[in-house]
């Protein structure tokens, strides 16, 4: 796959871990509290994913697979194995993004970020979701979540649920272009601390420190 891409799909991923979520059909009150009660299980959970995104002509653009660990409340860790190997880790603090194969490393501080990210979301912040979202369900019986914030960087998140096992997440974003997130070999019971999100930046990366 073309550089290029494999880069904007990592760009695309960073955007709707950093600035958000939104758009929805019409808005019941009751739905984020069932949302709240769906997610009430999930204390940590870990897992694979596979991530495509698709232009307007429902065109595959950009994909890209990996592994996910998330911890509430605040830990989660995103890294992209293929095609190219990529890493995210948040803890209440920072959240860090390691390229390994363009050996950079980004820092940005948690605090005062605009809208939850979408493995907040999963853990089932509800201050936050009531704060920052409309929550509905869409005909499919699916929720549907729209951010308050007109400057959220995604127009929909769409978050698939049966119980407490997840079956996706689709996002729409500003150019009406969509990311399509597949959950598999799920796992909520194996043990996570907050030492597995730990990360130090390798010696020889290139180090940014942003909105500090």
């Amino acid at each position: 796959m073309p550089q290029a891409l494999t880069r904007f799909n990592c760009a695309c991923l960073l955007s709707l871990i950093l600035a958000g979520l939104a758009l929805a059909p019409a808005v019941r009150a009751e739905a984020v509290d069932e949302l709240l009660q769906a997610l009430q299980g999930i204390e940590r959970l870990q897992g694979e994913f596979r991530q495509r995104q698709y232009d307007l002509d429902g065109t595959v653009t950009a994909e890209s697979e990996g592994s996910f660990r998330l911890l509430r409340p605040g830990y989660f860790a995103w890294e992209i194995t293929s095609p190219d190997s990529q890493l995210i880790v948040a803890n209440p603090r920072y959240l860090w993004h390691h390229d390994r194969d363009l050996e950079t490393v980004t820092r940005r501080p948690v605090t005062g970020s605009e809208a939850m990210t979408p493995l907040q979301v999963l853990g089932g912040d509800g201050e936050a979701l009531r704060r920052d979202y409309a929550v509905s369900r869409d005909a499919e019986g699916r929720y549907v979540l729209r951010p308050h914030n007109p400057n959220a960087g995604f127009l929909q998140l769409t978050l698939g649920l049966e119980g407490a096992v997840i079956n996706g997440m689709e996002v729409l974003d500003n150019l009406n272009q969509q990311v399509v997130i597949e959950f598999t070999a799920l796992d909520a019971t194996s043990p996570l601390a907050p030492l597995d999100f730990d990360f130090s930046p390798p010696p020889d990366a290139d180090l940014l420190y942003r909105d500090e």
